[in-house]
Parts: C-alpha cells; structure tokens; sequence
C-alpha cells in the first residue's frame, strides 16, 4: 500500500462509503416515518403516475358515494311517507265503509265525515312533507327523475323516478273535496279509496325497486372505492416491519462508516513516523 500525503484513496472510498449509507438511511427513514415506499414523483415516476391517477378515481368515487348516500335518503324519506299514505288510505276506507251503512244517524255520518276531511288533510301534508335536501319523489315535481352520478368518470347517472299522489290525481284518486256526509257520497269514495290504495300499494313497490337498486349500486361503489384503496396501497406502501429492521442495521452501518473514515484519515500521519529521530 503506498502512502500519499496528497491524495488518501482509504478515505476517499470510506468517505463514498458513508455518504451511500446516509443516503440510504434518509430514505429507509423517511419510509418508516412517513409509512410509503413511494411518496414523491422522483421515488418512483411511473408508480407514483399510476397511484395519483387511482386516487383521483377513489376521490371521485366519494364524491358518488355521497350523492348517491344523498339519494337514498331521499328514497327512504319517500317509502316512509308513501307507507304513511297507504296506512292513511286504509284508515279512509274503513271511515267510508262505515258511513255506507243506511242505518246511521245524521250525527254519526257527521263525525265519520269530520274524521275523514282529517284523514284527508293528513295525507296531503304527509305528502308535502315528503322531501330531503328539496326532492321530493311524491308531491309529482320529480316524476322526470332525478340524475345522481354513478361512476368516478361521470359518465352514466342512476335515477329516482318521481310520483305524483296528491289527492285527485292518477294515482291517488280521492280527491281533496271529497267527503262522505251521505251513504250516496261514501259509496262512491269508497270505490275511488279502494282504487288508490291498489295504486298507491303498486307505486310503494316501484319505489322499493328503485332503493333496492340504489342500495346495491351504492355497496358496489363503496366496494369498488376499498379495491381500488387497497390497490394503491400494495402500489406505495412500505413494508413498515422489513423497513424498520433495515433501518437498524444502516444506522450500525453508517457508524462503522464513521469509524472506518476516521481510520483511513489516519492512516497519512503514520508518515510522520519515518522523520521522527532525525
């Protein structure tokens, strides 16, 4: 081995030596700490690419997932109303086939009639109250359907179609003026009650359809977001346990590296020995 004054090759090499190891410990440390194997573009370009791009479509799929919470409960508001209705319905039917009974009083067809105009009044605000967030699938505002985005590209939508029950439509056939004050007029709503309850019971299920569908697109959606959070994670994510561990051992070795520069720079001063006694 030649001793040079000018140039300590030793320590040159221990000097590269430990740069390597820190390098290597300020990027083992950063995983650790931070828990990613890729955390920035200049880790890993094409990897970190294909990471953003899927955590754009995991963004975009909460964005959907909170429409689409939106709409179900909109729905649900709707099937609770229209199950309210329908209780209602039943409730006019039997005040209306009491009061065909030709054997009642004037005071009796009375007070049937004053609980029927109730009834009556009771549906129409359990209809008007129907509505979340402004929609509302019963009062007939919403029977051109209501547009929730389906997808993280915006690209196909999932509809709540909208009914119309107010009193005296097509659905529900009773309308608000009616009133069973006479045997004659009760026999007659109660052709038209009987009616809207078979239309009322058949849009109740059109509406349970739409939230069976919404409910499962809304699960395949939630889902789809966890696969793709999954995804991204076997794309970046570091293995902490592994990581940690290697941490361990660059840090004996930038140590060592520590100790081995300091040899080497030592090593020129042994010169100094062969000019010692003269």
């Amino acid at each position: 081995m030649t001793l040079n004054v000018n140039t300590n090759s030793a320590a040159l090499a221990a000097l590269a030596a430990l740069n390597q190891t820190t390098d290597n410990l300020a990027t083992v440390n950063a995983q650790v700490s931070s828990g990613l194997m890729v955390a920035k573009a200049k880790d890993n370009p094409s990897v970190y690419a294909i990471a953003q791009s899927q955590r754009t479509d995991i963004q975009a799929l909460s964005a959907v997932s909170d429409g689409l919470n939106r709409a179900q409960s909109i729905s649900d508001v709707a099937i609770s109303a229209g199950q309210t209705v329908s209780d209602l319905l039943n409730t006019l039917k039997s005040e209306a086939l009491s009061a065909t009974e030709a054997s009642l009083s004037t005071a009796s067809l009375s007070a049937l009639n004053s609980n029927f105009q109730s009834t009556l009044k009771q549906i129409q605000q359990t209809i008007s109250a129907a509505s979340f967030g402004g929609a509302n699938l019963l009062d007939g505002t919403s029977t051109a359907g209501i547009g929730f985005m389906a997808n993280a590209n915006a690209t196909s939508t999932i509809t709540l179609t909208g009914l119309n029950l107010s009193l005296g439509g097509s659905t529900l056939t009773v309308p608000s003026t009616a009133d069973i004050s006479t045997t004659t007029h009760a026999s007659a709503v109660l052709s038209l009650v009987e009616g809207s309850v078979a239309n009322v019971n058949a849009a109740l299920a059109s509406l349970g359809a739409q939230s069976s569908q919404l409910a499962a697109h809304s699960s395949f959606v939630t889902t789809l977001s966890d696969a793709l959070t999954v995804g991204v994670g076997g794309l970046v994510d570091a293995d902490t346990a592994a990581e940690s561990a290697r941490l361990t051992a660059l840090q004996v070795q930038q140590q060592l590296g520590a100790q081995s520069l300091s040899i080497a720079n030592q090593a020129p001063s042994i010169i100094l020995s062969l000019f010692q006694g003269h």
